[in-house]
Parts: C-alpha cells; structure tokens; sequence
C-alpha cells in the first residue's frame, strides 16, 4: 500500500462515487476501505448526500476533501439538468461534513450564462467551505446541440446571448463575469486565483476562489510553463 503515499485519488471525475447503486452495493466504500492507511491524498466529487454514510472513513484520510457540484440554487434548473438529489441536500451534506473537519469544495461548474447566479452560490457556501472553483459551460459536439436546444425551449430570451457565445466565440461575457467575480471576492475577503493552494492554508481560513475559466488553454499554458 505504500505505493500510494503521497498520491493525489480523485474519485468521481466521470461517474458519482454515491450514485443510487452504491447504497445496494458498496463499492465505493469497499474502495475507501482498501485504502485506509495508504497514505493517499483523497478527493471525492459527487452529486449526493450518500457521501454522509461514510463520513468516519473519509475522516481516516488525513488529506481527504469533498466536492459538491451546486452550478445553481434553482432546483427547476436542477432537475432539467440532472436527477440527483436536491441542492439544499448537497449544501447540507457539505455543512455536516465541513463541520465533522473535513476539507470540502464548491464546484460551481458548469456556469451557465445568465442563469447561473455564482455569486449567490458563493454567499450560501462560503462559510461552509474551503475551496470554490469555477468553471464555464463549454459546448462541443452533440452536446452544443443539445444545450443550445435546451437554451431556445426553456430560456428563449437567452437565445442571443448564447449565440452569441458559443456560434460566434465572444469572450466578453466571460470577461465581465471574470471582472465581477474578481470585485466580490475583493470585497468579501476572498482570494481569487488561478491555481488551488486551500490544502495549504488552516482549516478555518477563509474559502480560495479558483477561477478556472478555458481550462484547457490554462492546461497548456502550464504545460508551456506560462503563469
């Protein structure tokens, strides 16, 4: 098991670790348990309250955190995009678990523009918390189609602003909500960076906003060695 020090496990970075099977058939705690005392430095990203069922394992993990994906307070919008369970259940989960002294995130992801209200997600989870990240909504292939249709059926007045977006390839509007962001967290008392250094910093401390804005061009940047 010492292979595994030291290592960074993101669980959950394609399907969620507590979907409906894992109550019936435990793999993913079957999982945490094969490796307590690996030393590995553990993340969990999940959509479900389900994670609370496991809360003394995950605190064996001296490194462990978990993320709650929350993109919106609406649970009409919520429910349009997912069948997860409801957003005041992931923002209670994430309470419990911060309060039991486990590191937990924010993954305000995808944005969605116009609808997406992220400086209300922030005011809601800022004191339960110690990492937010940000994401945009990125649109390839038949997804494009997909939410694109979604935008003229439910939100028509959005119509122009999304084509404006993603047929056109303007930035402005994520160069604005980069700006906004940027004064709240000023006026909040919040770092607002690129780059994720909550590991490091007292549990008590203030939450870090990542903004994580074209994230593959911030990949190949960092690949280049560009800051």
């Amino acid at each position: 098991m010492d292979k595994y020090r030291g290592k960074e496990l993101f669980i959950g970075s394609v399907t969620d670790p507590y979907n409906p099977q894992e109550e019936t058939y435990l793999r993913t705690q079957t999982l945490l348990k094969e490796l307590q005392g690996s030393g590995v430095k553990l993340t969990i990203q999940t959509k479900s309250d389900l994670v609370l069922r496991d809360i003394d394992l995950i605190k064996t993990f001296p490194d462990a955190r978990v993320g709650f994906s929350i993109n919106t307070l609406d649970d009409d919008f919520k429910n349009d995009m997912d069948q997860a369970v409801s957003i005041e259940r992931r923002l209670t989960a994430m309470k419990q678990l911060h309060d039991a002294g486990i590191r937990t995130t924010c993954f305000i992801a995808p944005i969605f523009p116009g609808i997406t209200d992220v400086e209300a997600i922030i005011d809601r989870v800022k004191d339960q918390c110690n990492l937010i990240w940000l994401e945009n909504l990125n649109l390839r292939g038949s997804y494009k189609t997909d939410i694109l249709g979604y935008i003229r059926e439910k939100h028509p007045q959005l119509v122009p602003l999304y084509e404006e977006i993603y047929l056109r390839s303007n930035r402005l509007y994520w160069e604005v909500l980069n700006s906004t962001l940027h004064s709240y967290a000023t006026e909040h008392k919040l770092d607002y960076v690129r780059n994720d250094d909550s590991m490091t910093r007292p549990f008590d401390a203030p939450p870090v906003v990542v903004n994580f804005f074209y994230h593959e061009e911030i990949k190949k940047s960092a690949k280049k060695g560009v800051k």
